[in-house]
């Protein structure tokens, strides 16, 4: 059984992005909301406002990124 090569369609043809590309930014936002809790965890511990607020936004930015990852 011999394959059509006219009939193949791949993924550049289409458009889509490999798999791995797909799941790439909602790896790094999940990255990003630890960190950010890390920080703000830490900042907490030591009483730093600054960091703590830093933390928070990087929680935030992170949770956007994952609902447009999604």
């Amino acid at each position: 059984m011999a394959i059509d090569k006219k009939k193949v369609r791949t993924q550049d043809d289409l458009n889509e992005q490999a798999p791995i590309d797909q799941v790439e930014p909602r790896v790094e936002a999940k990255m990003k909301k630890i960190e950010g809790s890390a920080k703000k965890n830490v900042a907490e511990s030591l009483r730093n406002h600054k960091l703590a607020r830093e933390g928070q936004r990087l929680e935030n930015e992170a949770e956007r990124e994952l609902k447009k990852a999604k």
